[in-house]
Formats: C-alpha cells, sequence, structure tokens
C-alpha cells in the first residue's frame, strides 16, 4: 500500500512535465505567444496608470495654480492698491478689482479664450472656442498633453484677470466706475487677446515653442501682462491728467498695514502665476518656483537698498513695493534662468524700478497714482529684455541668452519688448479717445474731492464710532 501511494505522488508531480515535454513544437509555440501577450498588456496597462497619475498630479498642481492666481487679484492686489490710495476711495479701488473678476470671466467665456488660445493667424486667434465650444477634458496637445484643456483654460483666465485690474492703479482716485467697466472690456480684447496670442498662441508671431516668427522668450507673462498693463496704465495717467491737488496736496496711503498684506498675498500667489506656467508639476515648475522667490527677496534687497542710500531709511512701503517690482521682472524668465541669475536679474529690477517711481515720476511729474508703470511697466520691461541675457538650455530647453552666446535671443526679446509697448500705447490712446468722446472718463472735481467709495457706490470704507 505505501509503494502505491509513492507511485502515485511521483505520478502527479511529474505529470506536468511529462505533458509539456510531450507538447508538439507548435503548441510550445502557442504557449509561448500567449505568455507574451499576457507581458505585453501588463506593460501596457502599467504604462496607462503611469500616464493617469502624472495627468492627475498635473491636474492637481494647475487647478492648485489657478485658484493661486485669482488670489493675487483679490484679496492680493484688491489690498495692496486699497491701502495705497486715500481712505474715501478705499472701497471703490478694491471695486475695482473685484468686479474685473466677474467681468473678465463673463468675456473670456463669450471670446477672450477664443481670440487668445484659438487657431488664428499670426496676431489674433479665430472664433473656434467662441462660447467655449470644443473647450473640454480632453488635452490640447498643442499647449499641455497632461491636463484637461478646461483647466488650461481657467488657469490663463485668472491671467487675464489681473492683467487689465493692474492698470486701475494708474488711474485711482478719479476715474468713473462707468468708464472703467467700459475701458477693461475693450481694452481685453483690443490690446490683451492679441498679446496674449501672439505670445502664447498656436501660430503666434511670438510664440517661442509654437514656431513663432520672432521667438520671444515669456514664461509667465513680462510681455503680455506687465508691459501691457504698465505702459497702458502710463497713457491712462497722462491722458487724465492729474488728481485735483496732485503734488502739492498731500496725498499718503491711507493704510500701509492693508497693503503690506496685500503684498504677501501676492508673493505667495506668485509661485502659482510663475511656476504655473510649466502646465505640469515636474521639475521646470520647480525651477520656476525657486526662481520666482530668489527674485523677488532679491529685489527687496536692490529697492530697500537703493532707498536707504538716497532717503536715509529703509521704508516698508519700498520693500513691499521692490518685492512687486521682483516678481514683475522674473515673470518672464522665471522658466528659464537659474537660481543664481534669478537674484541678479531681481537685484538689478528693484534698484531699477525704485528709481523710476522716485526720480524718473517727479522729473516728468506725471500722476501715476499707484506707480502702475514704474513698477510693472519699467519692471516688465527690464525683465524681457533680461530674459535674453540670462535664459539658459540647462533650465529649459527652448531657448539660450546672450551668456551662452545666443545674442539674437535678445534682438527676439527686445521685439517683443516694442510690440507690447506698440499694442499697449496705440490701442489705449484709441480705447480712452473712445470713452471720453460718449460717456466721459473722470469723475466730476465735486465727486473727487467728496471720494469714489461715495460718489460711485454710495458707501464708505470706513465708520468711526462718534462719542456720545
Amino acid at each position: 500500500m505505501k509503494r502505491v501511494i509513492i507511485w502515485l505522488f511521483l505520478f502527479i508531480v511529474g505529470a506536468p512535465a511529462s505533458l509539456v515535454f510531450a507538447q508538439s513544437p507548435a503548441a510550445m509555440l502557442a504557449i509561448a505567444a500567449v505568455q507574451a501577450d499576457s507581458q505585453e498588456t501588463r506593460i501596457a496597462k502599467l504604462e496607462q496608470q503611469a500616464a493617469e497619475a502624472k495627468s492627475s498630479a498635473d491636474n492637481a498642481w494647475m487647478l492648485t495654480s489657478s485658484a493661486l492666481v485669482l488670489m493675487m487679484t483679490a484679496p492680493g492686489l484688491a489690498l495692496f492698491y486699497g491701502g495705497l490710495v486715500r481712505k474715501k476711495n478705499v472701497l471703490g479701488t478694491m471695486m475695482q478689482s473685484f468686479a474685473l473678476m466677474a467681468l473678465v470671466t463673463v468675456l473670456w467665456a463669450i471670446i477672450g479664450y477664443s481670440l487668445c488660445f484659438g487657431s488664428g493667424n499670426s496676431f489674433v486667434g479665430g472664433f473656434e472656442n467662441v462660447l467655449l465650444h470644443n473647450v473640454t477634458s480632453q488635452p490640447d496637445a498643442d499647449y499641455s498633453a497632461t491636463i484637461p484643456e478646461q483647466t488650461f483654460m481657467v488657469y490663463q483666465l485668472m491671467f487675464a484677470i489681473i492683467t487689465p485690474a493692474l492698470i486701475t492703479g494708474a488711474i485711482a482716485e478719479r476715474m468713473k466706475f462707468s468708464a472703467m467697466v467700459l475701458f477693461m472690456v475693450l481694452w481685453s480684447i483690443i490690446v490683451y487677446a492679441p498679446m496674449a496670442h501672439m505670445v502664447w498662441g498656436k501660430g503666434g508671431l511670438l510664440n517661442a515653442s509654437l514656431g513663432g516668427h520672432f521667438p520671444t522668450l515669456d514664461f509667465a507673462g513680462g510681455t503680455v501682462v506687465h508691459i501691457t498693463s504698465g505702459v497702458s496704465a502710463l497713457v491712462c495717467a497722462l491722458y487724465m491728467g492729474k488728481r485735483v491737488g496732485y503734488p502739492h496736496t498731500p496725498m499718503p496711503p491711507h493704510s500701509v498695514v492693508l497693503s503690506f498684506i496685500g503684498a504677501a498675498l501676492l508673493w505667495v500667489g506668485w509661485f502659482g502665476f510663475n511656476a504655473g506656467s510649466a502646465l505640469g508639476s515636474g521639475s521646470l515648475a520647480t525651477s520656476a518656483f525657486v526662481a520666482t522667490h530668489f527674485g523677488a527677496a532679491a529685489a527687496v534687497i536692490g529697492w530697500s537698498a537703493t532707498e536707504w542710500i538716497r532717503g536715509g531709511k529703509p521704508t516698508v512701503l519700498g520693500a513691499i513695493s521692490g518685492a512687486v517690482a521682483g516678481l514683475v521682472a522674473i515673470t518672464p524668465a522665471s522658466g528659464f534662468v537659474s537660481p543664481l541669475s534669478a537674484l541678479l536679474i531681481g537685484l538689478i529690477a528693484g534698484a531699477f524700478c525704485y528709481l523710476m517711481v522716485a526720480k524718473v515720476k517727479a522729473r516728468f511729474g506725471y500722476d501715476d497714482s499707484l506707480d502702475a508703470f514704474g513698477v510693472h511697466g519699467a519692471g516688465g520691461t527690464i525683465g524681457a529684455l533680461l530674459t535674453g541675457v540670462f535664459a539658459a538650455k540647462a533650465i529649459n530647453p527652448i531657448g539660450s541668452g546672450l551668456i551662452e552666446g545666443n545674442a539674437r535671443q535678445l534682438w527676439n526679446q527686445s521685439i517683443g519688448v516694442a510690440i507690447a509697448w506698440t499694442m499697449a500705447i496705440i490701442g489705449t490712446l484709441v480705447i480712452l479717445f473712445i470713452i471720453d468722446k460718449t460717456i466721459g472718463l473722470r469723475v466730476s472735481e465735486e465727486h473727487e474731492a467728496q471720494g469714489l467709495d461715495l460718489s460711485q457706490h454710495g458707501e464708505e470704507g470706513y465708520y468711526w464710532e462718534v462719542p456720545a
């Protein structure tokens, strides 16, 4: 009995091997093919899972970045600008930023996105995405292959919101709210949309990654956002004239505390602005994040040191203005330069923008109320040009700058800057003229003396209790 059990065990263990050896060559090939197909299927499944994980990570970062950029407008810019005006204009100033969040969003859905990123010609997009037609949850590979086009669309919307809001710093305390609304709608269509398409859109004249004729390196909006808004702000200030009493009547900020909080929010939000422009959560986003922080920090030192030497004291207002100037200047360069180059750009921009605000503005006497041109126009210009100097292929293979022997890039940057200046000057003048001759631009002297809070909105920012 014991012998029978042993024979049965040996038969069972040895049966599979014997069966295999007994199979024909054709059967063996069939088994191998099935095993190979199974392995390929597993590999394909793993690759799909990896792609889905990357897409999820990129999408999460881009949605977070979108929220950060929106935070830059309100509360960031609203507080920064609101603290810089007199207290009778604090609500009117903050309302301009808040209103643009709603106004530009609706305009973007109707026509703005299509004009910026639709397939058109070298200067402006077409009408294929009007009312967000064909803007789906599927990626547009021309812009980003790993995030839904809807995510890309809403991220770019946040740039379209804050750009015209920056202009309000030059028209503060004297433009009618109705005129502001009409101006910003027309400006977004006539100035912002063509500039955004030329630099970032498919087939754009200045697009560095999609075959533009003059490839201009602008990672996050030095030309598109800061030069256009800053130069337009200067045109508005010159066209509208000075505030009543300027410069003889003192007009100090009513709350540097509010401006301090706003500047801090802008600094944090700017990581979404610049690092988010990598359109993914990879190493390029890290590089842009680091450059952004280093540029801002160096600009605080550049502005404050220059102010300290010239005026004897480093002011809080100067420090926060320097931070914003550095963030502006590093914006076009953030995805193209090393941390050391970011420090140099920030240091240069801080000192340069301080001199534009303290010396040049005083020399020419224009009333750029909150220094929108001195910070954004000047900072955006110097940042765009320095991008052409410090850009490095090791950071981003799209382009290199003068230091790496590519003098052509500095020429392309100059062309981009010149086009942005031209678009802003001509477009803004045309819009101002139309509004001035129709509904008028300025509040009356009586309303200006009363303040925009009451004259335009029927409210006051502060109600002080009177002792009984």
